[in-house]
């Protein structure tokens, strides 16, 4: 798929197939998240922790549902797979930035090789000062949580929607 091609599909997935994705496919999507723009290189300041174990999933999707005030949101959607992405607490305001492009590659080449992905924030500050959640994600001493991807095989195959500059207003200084 060409990279054009792929960010026309890419979407936010809320429905998976219940089994886990591969290895391979994985590794894949990893390699997309490490080819990111980090700001001024530092890719230290990063941590991912890929989280497969369903019944800590379910605690995370848990907690969320509180956050959200509501037992009957799942914000992760059932999906088998959640990279969370921790940066270095001394400068969230920069570690946020640096793992949104992190996020956008990963769901990018997910979509590449046909996975379903969803960018999760909401369900990641809920869990950001649970501190046994985080000894659980294994979010290292002095990291915080900034963002999360959650993967898996769609129940539905993406459309390609047509790129335009429509949606979004553009102000012109020439």
């Amino acid at each position: 798929m060409k990279t054009k091609e792929a960010v026309a599909r890419r979407c936010s997935c809320r429905a998976y197939k219940p089994y886990q994705i591969s290895e391979k496919e994985l590794t894949i999507v990893l390699q997309g998240g490490n080819a990111a723009p980090v700001g001024m290189g530092k890719n230290e300041t990063l941590k991912f922790t890929v989280i497969q174990n369903r019944e800590l999933l379910d605690k995370i999707d848990a907690e969320g549902s509180k956050f959200f005030g509501d037992p009957n949101v799942h914000p992760l959607y059932g999906a088998p797979t959640l990279i969370l992405v921790s940066g270095k607490a001394d400068d969230v305001e920069l570690s946020m930035c640096n793992a949104s492009c992190v996020v956008e590659n990963m769901a990018i080449t997910a979509t590449d090789i046909g996975l379903g992905s969803c960018y999760i924030r909401g369900n990641i500050k809920a869990i950001t000062y649970n501190r046994e959640l985080c000894e659980a994600m294994k979010v290292p001493e002095g990291f915080v949580p900034c963002a999360g991807i959650i993967l898996g095989y769609p129940t539905k195959e993406p459309e390609e929607r047509e790129m335009t500059t429509e949606k979004i207003q553009v102000e012109y200084v020439r």
